[in-house]
Formats: structure tokens, C-alpha cells, sequence
């Protein structure tokens, strides 16, 4: 697994074993969209890393998706029941689990890794990172997270986030939460040498969230 053109272009090992990447189901109006899920793909492979997703196997979804498999790195897809006939056109990609809902679905992708990132998307993708965005703001995890901004994609997100922060809404240190880049490099980078800086609202231990593996020791004193 892993053999010509990646391998030959390896870097070191990744400290994420499994990376969750969200991301639309549609493949945008613009190829640099789809080149990007194409490289962000092959930076996985370049590190030695897995891949976790929603499952799908249209738009960036399937493209990033085949490219990992392809390049001989583990896929596993979590899809809601739901969707299925929606978002998988033909055969799926790598492993598939189906899920009953959207919450369990985050929670399954979320267990599954040890960092996520997001490529452009609509909705659905700005709800999974302002989750995971958030989860870490509360202490429910302390993975890193990270926004692929391509071509400037994002950048009205960036500026409600920083406004955010200048109206009093976002603490300065939870501004720092995820990291941010262009490229699929410099992201993975960014994120290999990413540092919590900001004071989670509650340990994990104290969150009751069982699809995470969190939740106090049974029979322990609650009180």
C-alpha cells in the first residue's frame, strides 16, 4: 500500500493517524475547488494518513474520498440512513457506516479522529466545523481544527469570527481554537505544530457524551 508516485514523494509521519474532513456534496461552480480536495487528498496520503468523511461519493466528497483510497490509505464514511440514495451515486468509497441521524453521525466521524478539517461547502459543512469548533471551545475535545481557505472562500467567515471578537462575543483566546490556510500543506502544518491556548468551559471527563467515549465512571459520586 502506498507504493509509486505518493511514496515517492512521503514526508514524515503525520501525528493524526485519522483526519475527519467535512465537506460539500457538490463539487462548487469552480475546478479550483476540486483541485483542492484533490491535493488535500494527497497530502493525506503524503503523511500517512486516514481519512474519515460524510460518506458520500459525489462532489468533493468523492473526490477526496477515491483519491486516499486510491493512493492506499484507509476511508471510512458515515452517512445517515437518509442520505444514502442522495449522496452516493454508484458504489460507495472504502468503509461505509450507516448511521440513524445527523447527531450520531458528527459524534461516529468525531470518535473516529484525531483532528479535523473543512474544505468548502454549504450549510452542512459550516455546521460540522462551528461544532467542532465549539465542542473544543467547551471542553468536549482538544483536537485540532482546521479551515482550508480556498481561494479565499472563507474569508467572510474570517471577518464575522473577528467581528466576533471586536463586539465582546468570541474570547481573543478562543479566536486561536482552529488555524487557518490556503494550501493543504501549509494547513496540515499549521495544524501538526498546533498548541491549545484557550480555556475549555469544562473538562471532557465531565461531559456525558458516550458516542465520544466520554461520560463519568459509572457508580461514581455525581453529586
Amino acid at each position: 500500500m502506498g507504493d509509486g508516485a505518493e511514496a515517492a514523494g512521503a514526508t514524515a509521519a503525520s501525528r493524526f493517524g485519522t483526519i475527519c474532513v467535512f465537506c460539500g456534496s457538490n463539487a462548487g461552480r469552480r475546478r479550483v475547488f476540486g483541485d483542492a480536495a484533490l491535493d488535500l487528498g494527497h497530502e493525506l496520503v503524503r503523511r500517512g494518513v486516514d481519512l474519515v468523511y460524510g460518506g458520500g461519493s459525489i462532489g468533493l466528497m468523492g473526490l477526496i474520498a477515491r483519491t486516499v483510497l486510491d493512493g492506499g490509505r484507509r476511508v471510512v464514511g458515515v452517512i445517515p440512513r437518509a442520505l444514502m440514495a442522495v449522496e452516493i451515486s454508484g458504489e460507495s468509497v472504502g468503509e461505509v457506516i450507516v448511521v440513524q441521524d445527523m447527531h450520531e453521525r458528527k459524534a461516529e466521524m468525531a470518535r473516529r479522529s484525531k483532528a479535523f478539517i473543512a474544505l468548502p461547502g454549504g450549510y452542512g459543512t459550516m455546521e460540522e466545523l462551528l461544532e467542532m469548533i465549539t465542542w473544543c471551545q467547551l471542553g468536549i475535545h482538544d483536537k485540532p481544527v482546521g479551515l482550508l481557505n480556498v481561494d479565499g472562500y472563507y474569508d467572510p467567515l474570517l471577518a464575522l469570527f473577528d467581528k466576533g471578537e471586536a463586539e465582546g462575543f468570541i474570547n481573543s483566546d478562543c479566536r486561536q481554537i482552529f488555524v487557518s490556510a490556503p494550501t493543504a500543506s501549509e494547513l496540515l502544518t499549521k495544524m501538526e505544530q498546533y498548541t491549545q491556548l484557550h480555556q475549555e468551559v469544562a473538562p471532557a471527563t465531565s461531559w456525558e457524551i458516550s458516542e465520544l467515549g466520554y461520560g463519568r465512571t459509572p457508580g461514581a459520586d455525581q453529586s
